[in-house]
């Protein structure tokens, strides 16, 4: 690979796209704005330089979820929020961008007074309550910038492009007042546990703000309401009955607050929330092939929607302050590796957490079991599966990070289906349920992956598809054993002690020799006595060894102890180059190399598999070999991917390399290529993404904070 030793450590150029605001830490390509689940997901489409006025928010696939902000400010009327086209309205200037991990901050001039925006959307990983609520705030507050005083009022409202991929479908809609008002839209015909395009066909969203005397309501036809605010600087306080489809006259629900006269003190912040709420919201297998209902961990504590929003809307000042406490506690540990590191992880902690969703199950007499919590993870954008283990194990680190606990919720679904003896295989499951989310029902046919085979097995097609299964046994080991590390909980590895060795079992047959088969990184192709696996492989049979070593197993200690030891010389034998300079991405392949990122567990988990001579090696030789935005996953293709990037990085054994890593990645989510949340998966020639987006695997970001000691909980 010629192309990359063109390329050294000091022409690897920071370059950012340039705009006309203040971006802080820099301008993403796409901007989280009310992130929550798999099914709340807004950003702004921003590339190399949308303002939040000049484009309609998405939902993560890129479809549009309309959501429009004006503020009239004396008798001139500015748009925010959304790309609108309404006649008498003028665009506000964009001043600045600032993300954090838990916040999105826009700043924007219309005319004489600036309006900040703040989109907050809670990371609460040591409350599981707050975490489990699937809401999330919009904070606007407006200042004088030319020492006047003026009068302002502040709109904004959503469309019902919130509740279906489908615009062609019927949506009904009410409106509740009281001491909060609320928008309720939802489909007319419900489809339980259903996707469209990746939206939820099920549920509904929700639209709340305070209730007041300067407060005004509307729902209607979107050009109609919002002119009504344009031309009048208040709404009608009316409701649209005629129910109908998504794009038919385009029905928008929307609040405009007069914030009276506003001066060269901030006003308080005028508080709206979104969320999207459905129950039960998945259903998972039990034993005796019994689908189990479940619901979102908050129905725990709320009785309804209703008390839900009205306890949400009142805490936003508490909200905030833990958010602000949660945003410089990781803007301090990652700033600790370097400024790029920290801007990096900032972007990722939403977009991880967004995936995921705590729910629990309810007992025969009705009431809800707060004993069973499971997590559950949707692949988003790759195919869609449910707690799919090689999607769980890339995000594993900020899962460490902000709380091992959470982890423990979310083996637990895999373990106890596997432990029901549905699951026919036995290595470990791939997954939950395949290609229609909400739905973990399983795989009792142990066809969980694609198998390209016909009729009886032979001795060596079998061969090969333990080894294909045996990177999943892998993941499951080094992530019980971590997560006990971290939590120092054994219940894990008590209650699943057989399944994990039956799983070790298997990885002392097939760690050595990896057969012909795919990674982790399937799109990569497959390919026999891949080096990386053979990695993971002994560390994942070490594992077992520190596990039985925990529960007073001496034995199986010392038995999978001594394996090891022994299968480790063969492995850096056959998969050292003849140079010396590097490992080969096969056996026998001299001219090969790729990311050793498996070798990130045995840091992790503190086995010292491999020598420190192998760490030393790998961090000379990556520093040879980087190409413009970074070093490729291995020498096959010249893409890379993000997370094992970060991964790598955490594994090197100076600040120069590993900062090399990080600035690649850095360098890639800065450049104003795409519009699309952060993709995994790129081009490190150009910095192009591939298919990839706002996948939780951007979780692995936090390697270097999840391997040293930092933890929130």
């Amino acid at each position: 690979m010629g192309l990359t030793k063109s390329f050294s450590l000091t022409t690897l150029a920071l370059t950012v796209s340039a705009v006309s605001w203040n971006a802080t830490p820099f301008n993403p390509a796409s901007v989280p704005l009310a992130v929550r689940s798999p099914y709340l997901s807004a950003w702004l489409p921003q590339g190399a330089g949308t303002a939040l006025n000049g484009a309609w928010p998405q939902f993560w696939t890129g479809s549009t979820l309309g959501w429009a902000g004006y503020i009239r400010v004396d008798s001139a009327t500015y748009t925010f929020l959304g790309d609108p086209v309404v006649a008498g309205a003028e665009s506000a200037v964009q001043k600045s961008l600032e993300f954090t991990s838990t916040q999105s901050i826009f700043v924007m001039t219309a005319g004489p007074v600036d309006i900040n925006v703040n989109f907050l959307s809670p990371v609460e990983p040591t409350d599981l309550l707050k975490q489990s609520i699937p809401f999330s705030y919009l904070a606007l507050s407006a200042v004088s910038n030319d020492g006047r005083s003026h009068t302002v009022s502040v709109y904004t409202d959503i469309s019902a492009e919130w509740v279906s991929g489908d615009d062609s479908l019927t949506v009904k809609w009410t409106t509740t007042t009281g001491n909060i008002l609320t928008h309720q839209v939802m489909l007319e015909n419900q489809e339980l546990y259903t996707e469209y395009s990746d939206h939820i066909q099920q549920g509904a969203a929700y639209y709340s703000t305070p209730n007041s005397s300067s407060v005004t309501y509307q729902t209607g036809q979107d050009a109609v309401v919002r002119a009504q605010f344009i031309n009048n600087g208040i709404l009608a306080n009316t409701e649209d009955t005629n129910f109908r489809a998504v794009s038919d006259n385009w029905p928008v629900f929307a609040f405009a607050h007069n914030l009276g006269t506003v001066s060269t003190t901030a006003t308080v912040p005028v508080i709206y929330t979104v969320g999207h709420v459905r129950d039960p919201a998945i259903q998972y297998i039990i034993a005796n092939d019994v689908y189990q209902p479940r619901s979102i961990y908050f129905w725990s504590a709320y009785t309804s929607v209703a008390d839900l929003i009205s306890d949400f809307v009142g805490s936003y000042s508490t909200a905030l302050g833990r958010a602000q406490a949660f945003d410089q506690k990781v803007q301090s540990d990652a700033s600790a590796i370097s400024s790029n590191y920290a801007g990096v992880v900032a972007l990722s902690v939403r977009q991880a957490f967004g995936a995921l969703e705590l729910t629990l199950s309810k007992n025969g007499d009705g009431s809800w079991n707060t004993d069973d919590i499971l997590m559950f993870l949707k692949e988003i954008s790759s195919d869609g599966n449910v707690n799919t283990v090689d999607v769980i194990m890339p995000a594993w680190p900020i899962i460490l990070y902000t709380n091992p606990i959470l982890g423990k919720y979310l083996l637990l679904g895999l373990l106890e289906y596997q432990a029901t003896g549905q699951y026919p295989n036995a290595w470990a499951a791939h997954d939950l349920g395949s290609f229609i989310v909400p739905n973990a029902t399983g795989h009792n046919a142990g066809n969980d992956e694609a198998m390209p085979l016909e009729g009886d097995l032979s001795f060596c097609a079998y061969h090969s598809i333990l080894s294909a299964y045996a990177f999943r046994m892998r993941n499951m080991l080094i992530m019980a054993l971590s997560y006990t590390q971290k939590s120092n909980d054994i219940s894990l590895i008590t209650q699943y002690t057989d399944l994990l060795n039956q799983w070790t079992g298997y990885l002392v047959t097939e760690a050595l020799i990896p057969a012909n088969q795919i990674s982790t990184d399937d799109f990569a192709g497959a390919l026999a006595n891949q080096t990386n696996l053979a990695i993971k492989g002994v560390i994942g049979i070490q594992a077992m060894s520190v596990i039985s070593g925990i529960l007073g197993d001496t034995v199986n200690q010392r038995n999978y102890s001594s394996i090891v030891q022994s299968y480790v010389p063969q492995i850096l034998n056959y998969a050292t180059s003849s140079d010396g300079l590097h490992l080969t991405l096969n056996y026998g392949n001299e001219s090969s190399w790729g990311l050793s990122y498996n070798l990130y567990a045995d840091k992790l988990l503190g086995t010292n598999v491999f020598p420190e001579s192998v760490y030393d090696m790998q961090t000379a030789w990556y520093a040879t070999v980087v190409n413009a935005y970074g070093v490729p996953l291995d020498t096959r293709h010249t893409y890379t991917k993000s997370d094992w990037e970060s991964w790598t990085a955490a594994i090197m054994t100076n600040t120069t390399t590993r900062d090399m890593f990080i600035d690649s990645v850095y360098k890639y989510a800065a450049d104003g290529e795409s519009k699309q949340p952060l993709g995994d998966w790129y081009e490190t020639l150009d910095g192009a993404v591939y298919v990839f987006r706002a996948r939780p695997v951007v979780g692995g970001h936090l390697a270097l904070v999840s391997v040293t000691n930092h933890t929130l909980c």
